[in-house]
């Protein structure tokens, strides 16, 4: 049986490491690399020279891929994810899928249409501790989930100058960072409607506006039973370390809770807390980052059609813009981007 053929878009950093953990499972190949950057072309060359070097994702599709995997700058993934969708090609795409709900829905409605697997490395779901915790929560052990506290701090912030050019980001370090606070809140409590949300953007210590990206988010969501998440995610904070990432369940029976380990961004721990106690439910090592594209990977080959790809995506879009909404008077948007592959 032959393998998948995957094209893959942008091959930076992250694109190459998803790229190498897809590759290694056997199950799929590189038909198509597209990076403009010579130097992380030529090292994702290496992983797999066999691979046709192309200039555009037209180029890319040209080839008839069954998948294709996108790394690019955020705001291109939504018109990107389209055009491979409407092709014919399954997709795996970098987090945000789009910069609104309204380009989401737009991508789930044309893979539901085709029947096409979609992907979105929403990537700390597929952390042994964010499991552990989630497990906690669904099973009833902490009782009912009445608070939810998430925090994302990124020191350092990112490397790229696109990120901080709005029409390339989509946003500042709510759509980077705080996609992940919100989806994992959502994700684990089973998707709540989100009745209220209150929000304050910043910009190097002044209010946020349209326009600018935003470097320290702060928000509370209430929820349909009353509960309530509140997270706060930022780039460049005086964190005292490389990162700061938490994510605590409080309920009426105890709480289940995930922390990082000495400001790494890749170690992780999960504890169960009762009072003053705590248990250790998981400890490092974990080789999680490239998971959610290795379980892509897979169900591609398997065949796996729409019914297969993650739920959520939409919910946690539209939080996001609401919490935009909520610390702004007009509205978040954003010209459409010009199709290229960029590098993340």
């Amino acid at each position: 049986m032959s393998r998948k053929r995957i094209a893959f878009i942008g091959a930076g950093w992250i694109g190459r490491q998803r790229m190498e953990t897809m590759l290694a499972g056997g199950r799929v190949e590189a038909c198509a690399i597209c990076e403009p950057d010579p130097a992380a072309a030529q090292a994702a060359r290496a992983l797999a020279p066999e691979a046709a070097m192309v200039a555009t994702l037209d180029d890319a599709l040209a080839l008839a891929p069954d998948g294709v995997a996108i790394a690019t700058p955020s705001a291109l993934h939504a018109a990107q994810s389209l055009a491979a969708l409407e092709a014919g090609a399954a997709v795996f795409c970098q987090k945000p899928l789009g910069r609104s709900a309204a380009e989401v829905c737009k991508i789930l409605a044309a893979a539901r249409g085709a029947d096409l697997l979609l992907g979105v490395d929403m990537s700390y779901r597929f952390t042994e501790a964010m499991r552990a915790v989630r497990r906690e929560v669904c099973a009833g052990a902490i009782g009912h989930v009445y608070a939810v506290e998430l925090i994302f701090h990124n020191a350092y912030g990112p490397d790229k100058p696109w990120f901080y050019d709005p029409l390339l980001s989509g946003g500042g370090c709510l759509i980077d960072l705080g996609i992940h606070l919100v989806d994992l809140a959502l994700w684990t409590l089973g998707w709540p409607r989100v009745t209220e949300v209150a929000s304050r953007l910043f910009a190097n210590g002044e209010p946020w506006r349209p326009g600018i990206v935003e470097d320290h988010a702060l928000a509370t969501l209430a929820l349909e039973d009353g509960a309530a998440i509140r997270l706060a995610c930022s780039w460049h904070l005086s964190a005292g370390q490389d990162a700061v990432i938490a994510a605590d369940f409080h309920g009426t029976k105890g709480s289940a809770r995930l922390r990082n380990l000495g400001g790494s961004f890749y170690d992780f721990v999960a504890e169960r807390c009762e009072g003053t106690h705590c248990a250790r439910l998981v400890s490092p090592p974990d080789p999680w980052s490239g998971r959610a594209g290795a379980v892509w990977a897979d169900l591609l080959a398997e065949g796996a059609g729409f019914a297969q790809s993650p739920h959520g995506l939409v919910e946690a879009s539209e939080a996001l813009d609401r919490i935009y909404a909520a610390a702004a008077p007009i509205a978040h948007e954003a010209p459409a981007p010009r199709l290229m592959a960029g590098t993340l």
